[in-house]
C-alpha cells in the first residue's frame, strides 16, 4: 500500500537515502485520481525496495515547490537524496516501473 506523505514524512524518507517515488495529486486533478490505482499497484510490486508514497499538494506544499512541481499528477523519483527523474500526467504502470528500476 502507498503512504500518505506529508512534507515532513516525504522529507525524511528522501533523505533517507533509500529510493524513494512521490506522486503529487489532488482531490480536485481528474487524471490524478485515475493514477491512484497504478501508484498503488507499484507499491505492492514495489514496497519491499523503495519507499513508495502520495504527497496531496492542497495539505503539502513544500516539497512540490522546492521540486518545481507545476502540473499535477507529477511523480518524482529520488535517490541518495537526489531526484533522479520525473513523470507528469497519467501514465501506465510501465512507465512507472522503467524509471524505479534504474535506482533499485
Amino acid at each position: 500500500m502507498a503512504l500518505q506523505f506529508t512534507d515532513q514524512t516525504a522529507r525524511e524518507a528522501i533523505e533517507s537515502g533509500r529510493p524513494v517515488v512521490i506522486d503529487f495529486w489532488a482531490t480536485w486533478c481528474g487524471p490524478c485520481i485515475k493514477l491512484g490505482p497504478v501508484v498503488e499497484e507499484l507499491a505492492e510490486k514495489y514496497g519491499e525496495q523503495a519507499v513508495i508514497g502520495k504527497l496531496n499538494i492542497d495539505e503539502n506544499d513544500e516539497i512540490a515547490s522546492a521540486n518545481r512541481v507545476r502540473n499535477i499528477p507529477t511523480v518524482l523519483f529520488f535517490k541518495d537524496g537526489e531526484l533522479k527523474d520525473r513523470s507528469v500526467g497519467l501514465v501506465k504502470l510501465s512507465d512507472l516501473e522503467n524509471k524505479l528500476k534504474p535506482l533499485l
